[in-house]
């Protein structure tokens, strides 16, 4: 079998361009530029890496950065930055940069981020409002992954997806996504019995374990959609989570290239999204204020 490359390069392309068009009408419209502010905890080498990265991504779009690196810290320390975050009106997203050191309380941090900044969809009152089909910020791996799946036009509905990971961050959000689009999700974890049976039968395969090439591509049945989001290094190479499907795959994200890229170029579209949609709150307070002096509101 002959298989695709599902390019995430060119997928983040295309969400770069709409981004970067949709911040300049921002800047022309309101005068205003947009901010993103990434907290680092630790000395996390890869977590720095990814930061500038993400960092560099924002530059390319207009989007503005202020960068917090913070070499130990508390849990209530970094709640007190995080609520000043909150309101500072010239901070539009906040992304804390994740894992953080076991020290802190991680959950707890992200439910303080304000649900209009909370531009990584991962605090619980965000994953409550996706569960309801509501709107909200998806976190950005997982939404990534439909960004890229929605490019290709792959459809869900009716698909029989398993999810290889129950993270907070990726595995549990991404099948509650895939359950929204109709999809007939199992979510398999470290305990699960059978996992090889259970991918072996499955039309779409998203591994996200984060163990280097954990699933064989004899595990994969032909004709099977693998999105790989792991990223790993072993002996000096970037490898995912599965091993290489060519030839046993329909599709597949490659590692690199592939989920990474579009992930955070989901992260740009989900801040582009957050400052629009605070100018509009802005507004609509301000429309309100004035019909209530004129008296038009009881």
């Amino acid at each position: 079998m002959r298989s695709t490359i599902l390019d995430g390069k060119l997928v983040a392309k295309e969400i770069e361009n709409n981004v970067r068009e949709r911040v300049y009408d921002y800047e022309d419209n309101y005068d205003d530029s947009i901010t993103l502010a990434t907290i680092i905890v630790g000395d996390n080498k890869a977590s720095k890496t990814y930061v500038k990265m993400k960092s560099k991504a924002c530059r390319r779009v207009g989007i503005r950065t202020r960068e917090y690196s913070l070499p130990e810290f508390t849990t209530e320390g970094l709640i007190t930055l995080i609520q000043m975050l909150n309101e500072d009106p010239e901070i539009n997203g906040i992304l804390i940069q994740h894992p953080l050191p076991k020290t802190i309380d991680e959950q707890k941090c992200f439910d303080v981020i304000a649900t209009e900044k909370d531009v990584d969809g991962l605090s619980s009152h965000s994953f409550g409002k996706m569960s309801f089909k509501e709107e909200s910020f998806g976190a950005a791996t997982p939404k990534g992954i439909i960004n890229i799946l929605d490019f290709y036009n792959i459809k869900l509905e009716g698909k029989k997806v398993c999810v290889v990971g129950r993270s907070q961050i990726l595995g549990k959000p991404m099948a509650l996504m895939l359950l929204n689009r109709d999809a007939t999700v199992t979510v398999c974890h470290s305990k699960t019995k059978n996992l090889k049976d259970e991918i072996k039968s499955s039309d779409i395969v998203i591994a996200a374990l984060g163990k280097p090439e954990y699933i064989k591509k004899d595990w994969l049945k032909e004709g099977v959609i693998l999105i790989d989001a792991g990223y790993n290094y072993v002996n000096g190479k970037s490898v995912g989570d599965a091993e290489n499907p060519e030839g046993i795959a329909s599709f597949y994200t490659p590692v690199p290239g592939g989920v990474g890229p579009v992930t955070i170029a989901t992260l740009l579209e989900n801040t582009i999204t957050a400052a629009e949609k605070q100018k509009e709150l802005i507004q609509t307070k301000e429309i309100k204020g004035k019909q209530y002096i004129k008296g038009e509101v009881k």
